[in-house]
Parts: structure tokens; C-alpha cells; sequence
């Protein structure tokens, strides 16, 4: 397919009679058009086509029609078919009553070159650079930022019927690509009766024993699998995605012993041996998908997180989507979010996050960038924070010129080292005489050990840290911190309205690009309201709980 930019012609007259006869109040798509144009142009796209051959239907189109798809949650052919029989859409797209449309296989080809040419943030930037120009959205205002969960569209497994199903999907794979090759090495016929059909659709073993059996005989089975291809002749077979789920498979949850007798090179790890999760599969069907538990809630898949701006008395637009698997903690992602806002030039004055995203190395870091962080630290999960009375790190004095520490007993620290944790932050260690600490009467509120040692931040992102958790600790700081809730409310319109709490596609590229796109499909509803004067919505009150004010 081959692209040549054209002018974008007015929308037919015809067209337009019929739309404003058929919508005489008014109607979103025609208000867009109206107010921003057609938001993307065919030289947005240039990238995603070739110089040669036969001519593609025009990418601003493709753009739009796929912000409209998510907007009403619509598949891809309910897109399509709205393209060949809705009034409003043809005045957004500019098309003739007449138009026939096209096939719906054109709009996930167009998201594949959206995602192949990682230019799917484009679907987004260019709605923002109009809200810019119509005066809506202004850099360094006030933005706030959340994560919710997003669950892949796969199945949940245990780990025998992750093991199972993964040599099962290998196996499909291999009889697509290799039937004949794939015959002739299987050994017998238990290969057939084990992975012919779906693991849970039929009855695992139930006892301990016989549960050990079985994963044995598929770890040695994918082993086997593995080393007749390395042997054999077949091209490119290191790159066929079952394939690589099943390394990834073994590596996690089998111990491969070379050297071992040969009835026991292969061993079945135990729970406590497995590697955290973000190093293996959930799904051979999705590999990209991660298990997370988070606040008494487990899901597999990913995690999204939205900004948006939240100034008075302005348009609150979202400004940023983040895609990452749900085994990346938010506080990982807090200053690639910085980064990217600066990158797009809407950074915040002020960034409004709950806990997960604050430490001081992040307030640090982002007051270089005159952003300042607004939200509440972490809490000491220490047992002396948890115990009524005990000397948590809030109790000691700090006196950093002379590099000591003073316990509640009035004891001074006799060691002040700076060392380095593994993730290669600094911190410094401070020690107190264990003559000291054997002798305290308070020694039950202090420490368990034979003395007490404290880790110390730096002294700048001691002080950063101190200073904003003393402002979250006041009445100013908490009537300003309010503002953060709003972006509960942007998550549940995302997730009730547009489909946000479920991908529709497997990997983590297609899913982010489902969330970049819901989230310009909710901005344009919200340019909209507010170029139609559209106040906000009040909060529901039932009438009998309106008795009590009345």
C-alpha cells in the first residue's frame, strides 16, 4: 500500500444539508468537525506507508474512524458499517452520501502499522496539539495521575494447566508450520491423549503424587521437544511465539540438570523456588501478560495510567497514557511520566499522585524539573511504626553536620556510613553502641536486635521527604490534595463507558494502543461538552438521603 498526501476537500454539500437537517440541536461528531476540523491529515502518517504501490484509503480517515470505534465501543465491523450508514459520520469523514465504505480488515491493518511503526501516540498528540490551539490545554497547569488494572484477554491458569497448555499451543504450532516433522518425532501415543485437546477440559490428577507425575512428564516432554529442534533442519523455529513461551515456560517453573542421572535431569520447582513473577508467562497465548495483587485484588495482565490536566475553570483533558505489564509497581514509572509530558511540552507546575508514586528521589528529581510532586509519602511499615509507642525513625534527631543521630533515650549514634543498596541508590547507615542499646530500658520499643541502626536517605531527599509529608500532615495540605480525586472519576468513565477494564487484543503493544486511543475518545467527548457549554454532571444524591438536608 502506498500513500501520496492530498488536500482535504470540504465536506459534500449534500452532505452537509442532510446533517443539519437530521441533527437541528446539534450532534458531537458535527460539532468536532465544526470546531477542530479533521484533527489528523494524511502527512501524519507518511511513515506508516510505502513510496510505491496501489494507493490505501486515506490515513486521516483511518485515524478518525478508529478514535469513533473505541468512543462507542464498537468491533470492526460495526465500525465500518457506521461509515457506510451514519449521517454523522460521513459529515466528520467528509464523505458522499453515496459512499460504499470499506472492509473492516482495513482498520486493524491500519493499527498494525500504527503499532509496527510505534507511532500509535499519534492518535492523541494531534488531538491535544488542537485542543492547544483552540486555547484549551496550557503546559506547566495543574495534572493528576492514577493506574487501574487491565486484564488480558486470556484465561487464568493455575501452574499445572499453564505447563500443560503451554506444550499443548507449542504443539499447534508446530503441527502448522511442521506436521510432517512433528509425526515423526513423537514418541508415543501418550503425547496425543495428554495434549489433544484443552488442559482444563478434562479432569487434572487429584492427589499430590500423581499431580508431581504429571508435571514431570510434561517438563520431560518440552525438554524432548525442545532438543529434537535444536536438531533438526527447520528454519527460523527460535522465533515462533509458542516456542518462545515454552523457554519461558521451563525456565520459570522446571530446574534442566545436564549432568544429572537421565531420570533426573528434569525437576519441578516448588512455589517458594519459583522467581518473582515478572520473569514468567501467565498465558502461552499472551506472553506480555503479568499476575499483580494489589489491595486484596489479583488480575493478570496490565496496568494503565492516565494524566490529565485539572486547572479551574479549563477543559480537563487527558495528556498521557502509559501501558506497562501489572508486574511494573507505579512507582517505577513516575518519572517516565514526567518525562514524557516534558517531551510532548505539558509538563505540570503541580502533579497531583496518591503514595505509590512518591519518594524522595522522585521529589527530588522532579522539582529539578520545577514539577512538584503533591501527594502523601509512603508509610513506615516498620514494627516500631505499627507498635503503640514505639521509636519508629520520626523519634530520632538527625544532625548532619556533625554525622550523628540521637535516640528518644538521649543515646548518640557511633557510626555514620554512606552505602549503596543493590538497585544502586545511596543511603546512609547509622549505628548506635550496642553497650548502649543492651542497657536502654526502652529496648522492647526500639529494636529486637543486640543495637539499632537506621537507614538514612541522602540528606536532600531526607529534607524533600520530611517537607512533604509535613505539608500532607496540614489543613492546607490536605484541602489542596482533594484535587487528586478527581482522577477517580476519569478511571471509572474509562472503565464503564469505553472499555478500558478489559484489552480487546493479546501483547502489550496492541493494548496500549487501545488505551491511547480510549483516551483521546473520552478528550473528545470532553472538548466537546465544553465547547457546547455542558456543565458537569452533579453527584447523585438518592431522595431519601436528600431528606436529611432538606
Amino acid at each position: 500500500m502506498s500513500i501520496k498526501p492530498q488536500p482535504i476537500a470540504e465536506i459534500p454539500a449534500l452532505t452537509q444539508q442532510v446533517a443539519k437537517a437530521a441533527f437541528p440541536k446539534g450532534n458531537p461528531y458535527l460539532t468536532l468537525r465544526d470546531e477542530l476540523g479533521t484533527v489528523f491529515e494524511d502527512s501524519d502518517f507518511i511513515g506508516l506507508f510505502s513510496n510505491t504501490g496501489q494507493p490505501g484509503l486515506p490515513p486521516w480517515r483511518l485515524a478518525l474512524i478508529t478514535l469513533l470505534q473505541f468512543r462507542e465501543t464498537l468491533s470492526d465491523r460495526q465500525a465500518a458499517d457506521s461509515v457506510r450508514s451514519r449521517i454523522d459520520w460521513k459529515y466528520l469523514l467528509g464523505l458522499e452520501l453515496t459512499d460504499e465504505g470499506f472492509d473492516f480488515s482495513v482498520l486493524s491493518e491500519f493499527r498494525d502499522r500504527l503499532i509496527e511503526s510505534e507511532q500509535e501516540h499519534l492518535l492523541l498528540e494531534k488531538l491535544l496539539d488542537c485542543a492547544q490551539e483552540k486555547g484549551l490545554l496550557k503546559p506547566r497547569g495543574k495534572q493528576r495521575t492514577d493506574a487501574t488494572r487491565v486484564l488480558a484477554s486470556v484465561r487464568k491458569l493455575n501452574r499445572l494447566e499453564l505447563v500443560g497448555e503451554t506444550m499443548r499451543a507449542a504443539l499447534n504450532e508446530l503441527a502448522t508450520v511442521a506436521p510432517e516433522w512433528l509425526s515423526d518425532i513423537v514418541p508415543n501415543d501418550d503425547w496425543y491423549e495428554r495434549y489433544g485437546r484443552r488442559v482444563e477440559d478434562y479432569q487434572l490428577p487429584k492427589s499430590e503424587a500423581k499431580r508431581n507425575a504429571w508435571t514431570q512428564a510434561v517438563g520431560e516432554d518440552a525438554y524432548y521437544l525442545l532438543f529434537c529442534l535444536e536438531a533438526s533442519r527447520l528454519a527460523d523455529w527460535e522465533h515462533l511465539p509458542r516456542i518462545q513461551a515454552l523457554k519461558l515456560m521451563l525456565e520459570r517453573h522446571y530446574e534442566y540438570d545436564a549432568d544429572g542421572p537421565l531420570d533426573a535431569q528434569v525437576r519441578w520447582k516448588s512455589k517458594k523456588e519459583l522467581p518473582r513473577a515478572k520473569f514468567g508467562i501467565e498465558s502461552p497465548y499472551d506472553v506480555d501478560a503479568r499476575f499483580r495483587s494489589r489491595c486484596g485484588v489479583n488480575w493478570v495482565g496490565y496496568v494503565v495510567h492516565l494524566s490529565e490536566t485539572c486547572d479551574d475553570e479549563q477543559c480537563h483533558l487527558i495528556t498521557h497514557i502509559e501501558t506497562t505489564d501489572a508486574s511494573i509497581h507505579e512507582a517505577q514509572r513516575t518519572e517516565a511520566i514526567h518525562q514524557s509530558l516534558l517531551d510532548k511540552q505539558l509538563p505540570p507546575s503541580e502533579h497531583f499522585v496518591d503514595s505509590a508514586y512518591v519518594s524522595a528521589e522522585h521529589l527530588v528529581n522532579a522539582k529539578e524539573q520545577q514539577i512538584e510532586i503533591v501527594g502523601p509519602a509512603r508509610q513506615d511499615l516498620s514494627w516500631q511504626a505499627r507498635l503503640e509507642g514505639g521509636y519508629d525513625g520520626t523519634k530520632f534527631d538527625i544532625n548532619w553536620e556533625t554525622e550523628t543521630v540521637t535516640c528518644p533515650e538521649g543515646n548518640v549514634s557511633t557510626s555514620w556510613k554512606p552505602r549503596v543498596m543493590p538497585d544502586n541508590r545511596d543511603y546512609i547507615q547509622a549505628r548506635f553502641s550496642s553497650r548502649d542499646c543492651s542497657t536502654c530500658n526502652a529496648k522492647e520499643l526500639c529494636t529486637r536486635g543486640p543495637q539499632r541502626s537506621l537507614n538514612l536517605h541522602p540528606r536532600v531527599q531526607y529534607e524533600a521527604l520530611e517537607q512533604a509529608r509535613e505539608q500532607h500532615r496540614s489543613e492546607a495540605g490536605r484541602e489542596q490534595y482533594k484535587r487528586r480525586a478527581g482522577i477517580e472519576g476519569t478511571i471509572s468513565q474509562g472503565v464503564r463507558g469505553f472499555g478500558l477494564r478489559r484489552s480487546r487484543y493479546r501483547g502489550l503493544p496492541k493494548t496500549h494502543l487501545q488505551n491511547v486511543a480510549i483516551g483521546a475518545a473520552i478528550n473528545i467527548d470532553r472538548i466537546v461538552n465544553w465547547i457546547n457549554d455542558v456543565p458537569l454532571a452533579k453527584t447523585r444524591t438518592s431522595r431519601f438521603k436528600a431528606l436529611e438536608s432538606a
